[in-house]
């Protein structure tokens, strides 16, 4: 056989990998729901022609298409969708007849990009997404909604502290017409760079590339800096001297955004003025999310308003959403030992087989367990005890159960105490009904450090 060959940008978790990922698409899916999302899921390709309109994605989109296609392949002219929100927005105007708007939706699905393969970077991972879509017009306090809903998403996961960072896209385009700027859009790409090329690059491609005067590239630059996690930032931006309507429209939403939240969510959002996105559907608020100390790795929950991405000519269908990258999320969480997980099965027992002619028995003992809820598995051979539990705890099966026609009995392998118990009624503790996922020990008293 030949060598089995790893793919890059395709991840695929051990088991232990798998609980924390199941974690957090399980408590994203509770979380969404209590907050009246619901849930759908969208087929994976959508028309290259449709997908390509959206931003600077072109070279990252798979193409379908079969090893046999001939000159006229039904296929042709699809690829698979690179993110959640635009084969939404899709889903909104086919369907539009039967929803009720304003129509709140969650979805849970893989995407996929021909990124290059880094730290947090993948060719294909799972997104969470939540959006609100409206008829026509849709009110600001969505956009609140986004940041409060993610922020609890994210409280409630045994993850470091996360902070959203917000901007609006009318502030950056405002200012950048008022400093000169004809091609807003490129002012953004570069500011997008900040944090990649510094400060200096950024500053020499305003002026050579974007046409930028020095001052009007410094000005830009000082904007990019501004980071407060009040409504300061109203009177840095001010301080700058310059003007222009849009730019007076972005402070007010970005102040509300940053204001509502944090009356909610004290401390969930920041306001910081270099948040760009680089989808160009994007059009009011827009959203970060830094996990603290792996902030190298990027964003692990993005989004933002757009007006226009959904129109079938006669109506526009404007929304606003956030999505939680999960796979990359997941991946911090291992990849730095983050996270332990109490057992990668779902097992709580292991039946003991006496001998294989009382095999049945055991799987009687089993199925009265399962039948109140109870995961458990049944011993795969009629070795002598010890091996069983031996069997057991290389399995991460915190108990074993022991037939007898006398009265049977479990025993807790991490202890060592062995009850006599009854499959009609015994239970295990609350924590060990399922496999756990917990801050590392090493992680915890890491940061209990002074």
């Amino acid at each position: 056989m030949a060598k089995i060959q790893r793919l890059s940008g395709f991840p695929e978790w051990l088991p232990e990998g798998q609980v924390v990922q199941t974690l957090v698409e399980d408590t994203a899916r509770r979380v969404f729901e209590l907050h009246g999302f619901s849930g759908i899921e969208t087929r994976a390709v959508e028309p290259l022609e449709h997908m390509l309109r959206k931003g600077e994605i072109d070279k990252e989109v798979y193409v379908l298409r079969r090893l046999q296609a001939d000159g006229e392949d039904p296929d042709a002219g699809l690829g698979l969708h690179f993110d959640l929100t635009v084969p939404f927005a899709r889903y909104v105007l086919e369907h539009a007849g039967h929803l009720e708007f304003p129509f709140k939706r969650y979805q849970i699905q893989k995407v996929w990009r021909g990124e290059r393969p880094q730290e947090g970077r993948f060719r294909e991972f799972t997104q969470a997404d939540i959006d609100v879509v409206g008829r026509d017009t849709l009110s600001f306090h969505h956009e609140v909604e986004m940041a409060v809903v993610m922020s609890q998403l994210l409280a409630e996961l045994p993850i470091p502290p996360a902070v959203i960072q917000v901007n609006n896209r009318k502030l950056a385009e405002g200012f950048y017409r008022g400093v000169g700027a004809s091609d807003t859009a490129a002012v953004l790409r570069v500011i997008d760079k900040l944090d990649k090329v510094g400060p200096e690059v950024v500053l020499r491609l305003l002026v050579e590339e974007v046409g930028l005067s020095p001052e009007g590239a410094q000005r830009c630059l000082d904007l990019a800096q501004i980071r407060t996690a009040g409504t300061e930032f109203v009177d840095q931006v001010r301080a700058l001297d310059v003007s222009d309507p849009l730019l007076d429209e972005g402070l007010e939403e970005l102040a509300a955004v940053v204001a509502g939240v944090n009356a909610r969510r004290p401390g969930a959002v920041v306001a910081d003025l270099r948040i760009a996105r680089g989808l160009d559907y994007y059009t009011g608020t827009v959203y970060e999310t830094q996990l603290l100390g792996h902030e190298s790795v990027g964003s692990i929950a993005s989004g933002g308003r757009y007006d226009s991405l959904a129109s079938d000519g006669r109506q526009t269908f404007p929304g606003v959403g956030i999505s939680l990258g999960v796979t990359r999320l997941v991946s911090i969480l291992l990849g730095s030992g983050l996270v332990e997980v109490s057992r990668s099965v779902p097992s709580v027992v292991l039946v003991a087989v006496v001998d294989e002619e009382a095999r049945s028995a055991s799987e009687q003992v089993a199925d009265a367990l399962r039948a109140r809820g109870i995961a458990c598995e049944v011993a795969p051979k009629a070795d002598k005890f010890g091996k069983q539990i031996r069997y057991a705890d290389r399995r991460g099966i915190p108990f074993v159960w022991f037939p007898d026609p006398e009265g049977d009995s479990v025993k807790d392998i991490r202890s060592g105490d062995q009850i006599a118990a009854d499959a009609a009624s015994w239970a295990p503790l609350a924590e060990d009904l399922h496999s756990n996922v917990r801050p590392s020990a090493d992680h915890t008293s890491q940061e209990a450090r002074p």
